[in-house]
């Protein structure tokens, strides 16, 4: 079974696959941790092992790994904690053969977590294509008709937005981060809402509207991320909600770096 990890600066996925499972296939258990840079292996290995309960697996069942990481120290966590399982991780950067040739002017330059994106996406839904992703970052990536990174857009995330105004406005507390009823907020709450997800919807539209103009007007537009969900009812330029296209990307240059079938 091979055990996918995407390390965020705010959470990690974790998901498994089986040798058995469609190339395309979404992994068969899925979980999220909260990303910490000072938790320690031991740490990790007592959640690992008990998420892998919770689908009646234990971590004999794991015979490889494929990490992709924006966090070094936490990478580094996650490294020990796989050779401590006897497993020799799969760690994506420079090197690695991902099948997606980056058009990027510097290749350290680009987080692992786009390229694995990119090359699920164009393996799964074709290209052109653009990649919108609801992290700590709203990060746009784009791949061309030929499967090529050609870069992207990155802007402050949903949450670190809503954090900000919170922390510099004295007035405002914590507001829950869903559409409100309409558009012109009659309370600070609905309008503090209506600017974060209205304002994030215009965003994406703006964005998608220019990467349109310079990839071709058959782009697809897929997104993925803890807020995904929350913003793709509210517009119709996001063709596809694709929660674990990074896992999914993971496994694929896995196999691409791999001869024997997991």
């Amino acid at each position: 079974m091979l055990l996918c990890i995407d390390i965020g600066n705010t959470n990690i996925g974790l998901g498994t696959f089986d040798s058995e499972d469609p190339i395309h296939a979404a992994p068969n258990g899925t979980w999220r941790l909260s990303t910490r840079a000072n938790a320690q292996s031991d740490e990790y290995a007592v959640l690992l092992r008990a998420l892998l309960s919770l689908e009646g697996l234990n971590e004999d069942d794991i015979d490889a790994v494929a990490i992709a990481s924006s966090v070094p120290p936490v990478q580094g966590v996650f490294a020990t904690l796989c050779r401590r399982l006897s497993i020799e991780p799969l760690i994506v950067g420079v090197g690695v053969k991902t099948g997606v040739r980056v058009r990027y002017d510097s290749l350290h330059d680009v987080g692992a977590d786009r390229i694995v994106d990119a090359a699920a996406v164009y393996a799964e839904y074709g290209g052109p294509s653009c990649v919108v992703d609801f992290g700590t970052g709203t990060t746009f990536d784009a791949i061309d008709a030929n499967g090529q990174y050609v870069g992207g857009a990155i802007a402050p995330g949903i949450e670190i937005a809503a954090d900000a105004l919170v922390a510099r406005a004295s007035k405002l507390g914590k507001i829950e981060l869903v559409a409100p009823p309409k558009a012109i907020g009659t309370n600070t709450a609905h309008a503090v809402q209506s600017g974060l997800i209205y304002g994030y919807v215009g965003l994406v539209e703006g964005m998608v509207e220019r990467f349109r103009g310079e990839l071709g007007n058959n782009l697809q537009v897929i997104a993925t991320g803890g807020l995904a969900n929350t913003i793709a009812p509210l517009t119709q330029v996001i063709s596809t909600v694709d929660p674990w296209i990074t896992l999914k990307g993971l496994r694929l240059v896995w196999h691409a770096n791999n001869v024997r079938t997991i």
